[in-house]
């Protein structure tokens, strides 16, 4: 049985998520992450999903609707389209009408957003005739999620309109043809965006120049990894300018001794406070051990 926005599927599709969901059954990953998100870079964001084998979470190849360096974050509500063919329209409308839904295929999704939400479209790289979003539509997203946005793998239209709302949107390209030719084929359900894919609640980070879709399950994870980054970067920083370690000792694994002198730096100076709840002992205790396997080769 067809049916969109199903909880049960989405549930399928995150088992690794433990916390909160929203009805739809999307993870609802924290505030706090999304907020603590907006101080960071792609770099040190993308690099802990790397490290865990996510290797297929960024697209880079898409223009934005604001070139002011702001970030589009929030929680996913995915969808895909197909072009269309009669017998698959009528499947598909019926559906919707049956559970309610009012208007074309784009509309649906737009008109079950919440705040904080983000629309990731899979609009098949189609702009002739496949501008999912305008002025209308670009305007009820910002209404809606406040602060979300839309990354759309296909067109929009009416930019000049588009520019004037105060939310981010990522797409391929503009046409001014209206959405034609095209059919739905699910929502919340996993979603290719060029060379990334994103599941329904992933954490949307567009940044940089493009986006990224940190899985539901490690975004915390993701945030204390990028938190880490920060500040051994800054401190790394420090410790060269000031002539105390050399580019070397920074750009390889830094050692117990190392470790050891940040994390007391982040415990007395002020600089580091907004770091201290952070926990290195996974680092220390990794260090550590290299530090014995270094000893016993020398032996």
């Amino acid at each position: 049985m067809i049916r969109f926005y199903d909880p049960e599927t989405v549930i399928q599709l995150t088992p690794l998520w433990k916390g909160e969901r929203f009805a739809d059954g999307r993870p609802k990953v924290p505030d706090r992450v999304l907020e603590a998100l907006k101080s960071m870079t792609l770099e040190e964001v993308w690099k802990p999903i790397f490290l865990k084998g996510y290797e297929s979470q960024f697209e880079g190849n898409l223009k934005t609707l604001h070139n002011d360096g702001r970030k589009l974050i929030g929680r996913a509500v995915t969808c895909c389209y197909a072009p269309t063919r009669p017998d698959l329209f009528d499947v598909m409308m019926n559906q919707g009408e049956s559970e309610g839904r009012k208007g074309m295929f784009n509309q649906w999704v737009i008109d079950s957003l919440v705040e904080g939400d983000v629309v990731v479209c899979d609009m098949y790289d189609k702009i002739y005739k496949g501008t999912f979003l305008g002025g209308n539509l670009t305007t009820a997203i910002k209404t809606r999620t406040k602060t979300g946005g839309a990354v759309i793998w296909g067109g929009v239209r009416d930019v000049e309109q588009m520019e004037k709302v105060d939310t981010q949107v990522y797409y391929r390209g503009v046409d001014p043809t209206p959405i034609r030719e095209f059919c739905i084929t699910s929502i919340n359900a996993p979603t290719r965006i060029g060379k990334a894919i994103a599941l329904p609640g992933d954490i949307v980070f567009g940044a940089g120049g493009g986006v990224l879709f940190i899985p539901a399950h490690l975004a915390e994870e993701v945030v204390d990894g990028a938190a880490k980054t920060h500040v051994k970067d800054d401190f790394g920083f420090e410790m060269i300018r000031a002539g105390r370690w050399t580019t070397a000792q920074i750009d390889k694994a830094w050692s117990y001794e190392m470790i050891s002198e940040l994390v007391n730096w982040i415990q007395t100076d002020p600089r580091g406070e907004e770091y201290r709840e952070l926990d290195w002992s996974k680092e220390l205790e990794a260090s550590k051990n290299e530090n014995l396997d270094i000893s016993q080769t020398m032996l």
